[in-house]
C-alpha cells in the first residue's frame, strides 16, 4: 500500500525514490484504501485541478481496492487508539495490517509503525 503522501508526489511529478514509482505501477500487487482515493480527490480539488483529480483516481483505480468493512473500522479505532492516529491513517494502517501489506509513505505519524517504510520528503 501506498500512502496518500506519496500518491500525491507521484501525481504532482515531483522527485520520489524509483522503488515507489515501481510499486505504483505493480498494478497486480497493488492495493489502495478507499480513504486515499477521498485523500487524493480532494487534495487535487483543493488546488482546482479537476482533471488531475479524475486522472489519478482513475489510475489508483487500476490497483485492488480495498473498502472500509466492518472488521477494518474496529481494528482502525483499536490502532488509533493505541498509537495516536488520525482517523483516516489508522484506517490505512488496519486495512494494511489486515492484508498482511507493507505501507510506503512520507507521513509522520506512520513513521515508528511496523510495517512501514517511512521517507523523508
Amino acid at each position: 500500500m501506498v500512502d496518500s503522501s506519496l500518491w500525491v508526489e507521484y501525481f504532482l511529478e515531483n522527485d520520489i525514490d524509483q522503488s515507489i514509482i515501481d510499486i505504483l505501477k505493480d498494478e497486480d500487487d497493488l492495493l489502495v484504501s478507499v480513504i486515499s482515493i477521498y485523500e487524493i480527490y480532494k487534495k487535487f480539488l483543493t488546488i482546482g485541478d479537476i482533471e488531475k483529480a479524475n486522472t489519478a483516481v482513475d489510475i489508483m483505480q487500476n490497483a485492488t481496492i480495498v473498502d472500509i468493512t466492518p472488521e477494518i473500522a474496529i481494528l482502525a479505532a483499536q490502532l488509533g487508539k493505541q498509537y495516536k492516529l488520525p482517523m483516516a491513517d489508522s484506517i490505512i494502517y488496519a486495512t494494511a495490517v489486515l492484508n498482511s501489506a507493507e505501507i510506503y509513505t512520507q507521513d509522520k505519524h506512520f513513521k515508528y509503525l511496523d510495517h512501514v517504510h517511512y521517507f523523508v520528503k
